[in-house]
């Protein structure tokens, strides 16, 4: 899998030790793309380069070389050709293998940002599981969410610091995801409409047609953000940064996993969420990570979203209430292990992360304005 990422990383290094436990020494802004695949029971990894190599190139049917132009015209300057460009091209292989030419069904495309006190072996396992339990690809953005070395307090302290200082690499990567997406979808666009004009010619209802079937056909996929724990105190401080200024939809759903930030007024900021489909929120009163949250900043650290089934005023979130439900129990991240046993739980995910309107298996509670598990 592919991990796009603001911590420093040692391009020397191809195990786990590769990535440090502080941003980038260039700016928390400073991204790098790596490979990760299991070796065993560890992860081995590669440090892309930020440009992308002719053998990159070659392997993906990129061209680094500008399109010949008209007699007369000058030659546009060679524009560089950064790895964001080899991973898109990676990643499309695997969700919609049809569109390079190869056979399969594809997946759908989660971007998954982690939470408060994760390394990268606890992300990269995960991430797996997510592969393996819900049948789709992930990307993972990971940014400095070790703690900073220090334990209990400081540590969340720490993460929230460096949670800040990665809203800009966040809305980087979201802004960078819709410009590959808008560049996939002009190169179909080109292709579809000269295979049409070629078969068609003038017939426009029969040109019509055909391109609304292609269309269906090379993009099948959707793409879906997970934010799990203090991950969506780093979303909620990127819509409520400067910096943000994006509208476009670009996720299919927004699942707000176990909430590690303040409930009181996110209304005000979940409502800047654009999502094609859904904004899930999920709750777990009994979440024993989110308890002890509420405990340790102490009077600054009010009641989380994640934990409390009060006040859930959002217009455009759906609310999904797991408290109690059988194998959930005090769990953080009930989106695995034993609480999967549970195969209405296991169904809620696995539906909201490939895209799906999740809750319309569950039993609507007017009194909370959630849907309970």
């Amino acid at each position: 899998m592919f991990v796009v990422t603001n911590r420093e990383v040692y391009p020397d290094r191809h195990d786990l030790e590769a990535f440090g436990s502080k941003p980038n020494a260039q700016g928390p802004n400073e991204l790098r793309l790596v490979e990760a695949e299991r070796s065993g029971t560890t992860w081995k990894v590669r440090i892309l380069p930020d440009l992308v190599t002719a053998e990159m190139a070659e392997e993906v049917g990129l061209s680094l070389a500008p399109p010949p132009a008209p007699a007369g015209v000058a030659v546009a300057p060679v524009q560089p050709v950064y790895a964001s460009r080899y991973v898109a091209r990676r990643l499309l292989a695997r969700v919609n293998p049809k569109m390079v030419g190869k056979r399969g069904t594809g997946r759908n495309l989660v971007l998954f940002v982690h939470g408060f006190n994760n390394d990268l072996r606890s992300v990269l396992d995960r991430a797996e599981r997510f592969e393996r339990d819900f049948g789709v690809e992930v990307l993972v953005f990971s940014w400095p969410a070790d703690g900073g070395g220090a334990k209990g307090v400081l540590s969340y302290r720490s993460d929230k610091r460096d949670a800040r200082a990665s809203v800009g690499a966040l809305d980087r990567v979201i802004a960078k995801m819709r410009e590959i997406l808008a560049d996939i979808h002009t190169e179909h666009e080109r292709r579809v409409e000269a295979l049409a004009e070629k078969r068609f010619g003038t017939d426009a209802a029969a040109w019509d047609a055909f391109y609304t079937e292609q269309a269906e056909k090379w993009c099948p996929f959707n793409i879906s953000l997970v934010l799990h724990s203090m991950g969506n105190y780093l979303y909620k401080s990127l819509l409520t940064s400067s910096v943000y200024s994006a509208t476009e939809f670009c996720f299919e759903n927004v699942v707000m996993v176990a909430a590690d930030t303040n409930a009181e007024d996110h209304d005000d900021w979940v409502e800047k969420i654009p999502a094609r489909k859904r904004v899930f929120i999920t709750i777990n009163e009994r979440d024993h990570a989110l308890r002890a949250s509420c405990l340790k900043l102490g009077e600054a650290q009010k009641v989380r979203l994640g934990h409390h089934l009060f006040g859930l005023d959002a217009k455009n979130a759906t609310y999904v209430n797991f408290t109690g439900a059988a194998h959930v129990g005090t769990s953080h991240g009930y989106f695995e292990g034993t609480p999967l046993k549970n195969p209405r739980v296991k169904r809620f995910f696995k539906e909201a992360f490939n895209g799906e309107a999740a809750e319309e298996s569950l039993t609507w509670v007017p009194a909370n304005k959630t849907y309970k598990v």
